[in-house]
């Protein structure tokens, strides 16, 4: 079985095409498994993102919906689909779909043997960025990922690309765990898998930039830089 998480706070104008795109592909045949399920984790939204998803649901059966009583962060809501999931495979992507879903393909192409998690990338040479963020926010995008690759990561380019596949073992050892529930989240639980003893294979894949994004470019900055001394300094 195939799981794919979507995390969601007030997504309630962005969600129905998402959830119908991931529906088109994944009962046309895009996947050779013949089970799956999407799981919408609700992190404490205030505009009828949960309500909508349910409505959804009511006519989807391998879509089931999550709340978080209040927001909590991404972290906590990938978190919270992850151990929810029941797939050998756990996709998670952003709410959206900045990544097609077709892109899923190239990541499942490289989970095999030590390699047990994938992520989609921005920064590779076969990256294909449609529509970039404004620069302020790129700029402050790649000085972090530049930072990480220094102090904690090696040898990955791009841990913020919202398009990660994880097997079910690997999934539940990384964030069960999990201390960081905001947007550097991401970064914990590939230092997590390395010192796991996993490979994490990074890929180059399409994404374009989506308007109304929930990220605040100095907030979220400075939390990920935070999260990302604090990671620094922790052995576990």
């Amino acid at each position: 079985m195939l799981s794919v998480i979507v995390p969601a706070f007030n997504e309630a104008r962005r969600l129905p095409a998402t959830l119908q795109a991931l529906r088109v592909y994944l009962d046309g045949g895009g996947e050779e498994y013949e089970e799956y399920e999407v799981i919408v984790v609700d992190d404490g939204s205030h505009d009828g993102t949960a309500q909508l998803a349910e409505q959804t649901a009511a006519g989807w059966k391998q879509l089931q919906v999550v709340r978080l009583p209040q927001n909590r962060g991404k972290g906590a809501a990938v978190r919270a689909g992850m151990l929810a999931a029941r797939g050998q495979l756990r996709l998670f992507t952003d709410a959206d779909l900045s990544t097609p879903i077709s892109e899923l393909a190239k990541l499942r192409e490289l989970i095999e043997g030590t390699t047990a998690i994938a992520i989609g990338s921005r920064a590779l040479a076969d990256s294909e960025v449609e529509v970039h963020q404004p620069l302020a926010r790129e700029i402050m995008g790649r000085s972090y990922n530049r930072m990480l690759q220094l102090l904690v990561l090696p040898g990955l380019h791009d841990t913020q690309c919202g398009f990660k596949l994880f097997t079910a073992e690997a999934a539940i050892a990384c964030f069960t765990p999990l201390r960081t529930p905001g947007f550097g989240f991401d970064a914990e639980v590939l230092l997590r898998a390395r010192r796991l003893g996993w490979r994490v294979a990074e890929v180059g894949v399409v994404w374009r930039h989506a308007e109304n994004s929930r990220v605040s470019p100095i907030r979220d900055s400075l939390g990920t830089l935070v999260d990302l001394i604090r990671l620094r300094l922790r052995r576990d």
